[in-house]
């Protein structure tokens, strides 16, 4: 058992994720300022863990704060240590990530994904945490020639929110102390850091409770999301952004990966640096396969028998055509892989809409 602080761990990803760790019997702190995240997520987790068997009792504590400030991270691990019960490790998910707001407000990403990152590892340093899982993406290779993309391809994003990513990717190199390429993808730390570097391609669905899911404020800017608010009736088209990349349909491809094979994939990396050497780990975690923005349109209208209307418009800014992981090393060090297919990350999409068509705001 280890004692975790997930920083952003009401939000998508990161609630998922909880129920993963408590299912093998982590101690939690979940670290949120619910700018974008909702605390009921923790609640759901918490149902879904008695329902389960999985004892919680004592074993997840909710506290809000912003990594922007430092001494609130502070406050966390200084309450913990003077317990006599510090920190072992954190999962990093605190941040922003939407393409189209960090075009527009890249003062605020910068902000929040390198600074508030700067800071966490500052306090981390200083109570002598240093094993980190760090929620990265695969907006960080840009628009690459070579597909599927490999852990080795070029760093070169090509919007703000890449741009944050790359940083802190390089942040955690330095202090990892490898003296070496920083894109190998294991290298042993001098400095005595545990670090796995976690490039998500297109998180998607949820859990198969429909307790929680993805639950954006305001309007939603990924995929999924879109479509499962046309599907439920809250808007009346998806928007394409383009009908005319590179592509056989001509909507652009990614990789979509369920949200509870990321989770098994973060666990996995835990469990692989807190049973290894000091060493920085870099890795893809998607599925290795590519579908088009009009090829989930249409697989999400035979699992909803929904129609879904759509209309096309120009391309989006800083949007790329085609982005699939290579996965074979995430095989290799973590014998890892994505299980779950396209039809269940459209049903299980489709049943957290429809159970909960406000997301957590069924007032």
């Amino acid at each position: 058992m280890s004692r975790i602080l997930v920083t952003g761990g009401c939000g998508f990803i990161g609630s998922h994720i909880c129920i993963t760790l408590l299912e093998q019997n982590h101690e939690l702190i979940v670290f949120d300022n619910f700018s974008n995240s909702s605390p009921l997520a923790i609640e759901r987790v918490l149902n879904i863990a008695k329902v389960s068997n999985v004892n919680t009792k004592n074993k997840i504590e909710l506290i809000k704060g912003d990594i922007r400030n430092l001494l609130n991270i502070e406050d966390v691990f200084r309450k913990y240590f003077e317990q006599n019960k510090p920190i072992d490790s954190v999962l990093h998910f605190a941040g922003v990530k939407s393409v189209k707001d960090s075009v527009l407000n890249p003062i605020e990403y910068w902000g929040i994904n390198v600074i508030g990152t700067h800071n966490l590892l500052t306090v981390m340093d200083k109570y002598k945490c240093r094993t980190l899982v760090f929620s990265s993406s695969a907006t960080i290779y840009g628009d690459s020639q070579k597909i599927p993309i490999s852990e080795n391809a070029d760093i070169k994003p090509v919007n703000p929110y890449g741009n944050t990513k790359a940083a802190v990717e390089k942040i955690l190199f330095d202090i990892a102390d490898c003296k070496t390429d920083l894109q190998e993808i294991q290298k042993s730390s001098r400095s005595g850091w545990r670090i796995a570097r976690l490039r998500y391609f297109n998180p998607v669905g949820a859990h198969h409770t429909g307790l929680i899911g993805e639950s954006p404020n305001g309007t939603p800017n990924n995929l999924f999301p879109m479509i499962t608010n046309v599907a439920t009736g809250k808007r009346d088209c998806l928007e394409i952004f383009g009908n005319d990349w590179p592509t056989p349909d001509g909507t652009c491809i990614r990789d979509y990966i369920h949200v509870m094979d990321l989770a098994s994939g973060h666990i996995a990396a835990l469990n692989f640096l807190l049973n290894s050497s000091p060493q920085i780990l870099t890795l893809n975690l998607g599925t290795g396969r590519g579908t088009s923005v009009m090829q989930a349109l249409r697989t999400f209208e035979k699992v909803s028998k929904q129609k879904i209307n759509f209309e096309i418009l120009n391309r989006r800014s800083g949007d790329i055509a085609i982005t699939v992981a290579d996965v074979s090393m995430a095989e290799k060090y973590l014998n890892w892989n994505a299980k779950i297919d396209l039809k269940d990350m459209c049903a299980s999409s489709f049943n957290w809409q429809k159970t909960n068509p406000n997301g957590y705001d069924n007032t």
